[in-house]
């Protein structure tokens, strides 16, 4: 990812809030060809020394298939986007995009048996909590959990690299700058998501 350095952050809480909101990412890897798969993922930081992404994916999956141990992937983390409009400087200019986004390159890391079923059990239980009825990994009974657990290929990535890019208009005089933040702030709900990032990064 190409990364200005008027875009670029080394802020983790800001890493750590896109990956959250923005868990269902894109699994990159080119061992026999490339090859890219979205998954649910979550940043582990139980550690603090040796922080990393747990995801799953099929077992069916080529990808699957060809991962092994040292491999090389990346994670890319989509977060808000939203198109700006020329037409909201007071000059002639093109227009763009506002956005936010995480590249995490790392090693695989192959998960035993214990920490897929701890990985399932933590994904479960982050999305099902909310719910009115929640349906946990104990709920399930062993057996079932364990026969559906054959289906997954569970890997954990440890990052050698980490990108955070913040593309927030940060280009623009205040008068742009505060014109779009007006504009973004009428339309859709990624556009007011960008419209409070360019607020936040103003202060």
């Amino acid at each position: 990812m190409f990364i200005p350095k008027l875009y670029r952050s080394e802020d983790f809480e800001v890493m750590r809030k896109i990956i959250g909101e923005n868990a269902f990412a894109l699994l990159i890897s080119s061992v026999d060809k490339l090859r890219a798969t979205h998954s649910m993922m979550m940043l582990n930081e139980d550690d603090p020394e040796n922080t990393y992404i747990e995801t799953h994916i099929s077992r069916a999956n080529p990808q699957a298939k060809t991962l092994k141990n040292g491999d090389e992937v990346l994670c890319d983390f989509l977060g808000a986007h939203t198109y700006i409009s020329s037409s909201w400087y007071d000059h002639i200019n093109v227009s763009t995009w506002n956005y936010e986004a995480v590249q995490i390159y790392g090693k695989v890391e192959l998960m035993s048996h214990d920490e897929l079923y701890i990985h399932l059990d933590k994904l479960t239980s982050k999305y099902e909590s909310v719910q009115q009825c929640p349906m946990m990994v104990k709920d399930m009974g062993q057996e079932f959990v364990e026969k559906e657990m054959k289906g997954a290929f569970g890997i954990k990535i440890i990052p050698t690299e980490i990108f955070i890019k913040q593309k927030l208009s940060q280009n623009r005089k205040e008068n742009d700058f505060n014109n779009i933040i007006a504009q973004l702030e009428q339309s859709d709900d990624n556009a007011r998501k960008i419209a409070e990032k360019m607020k936040a990064i103003k202060k």
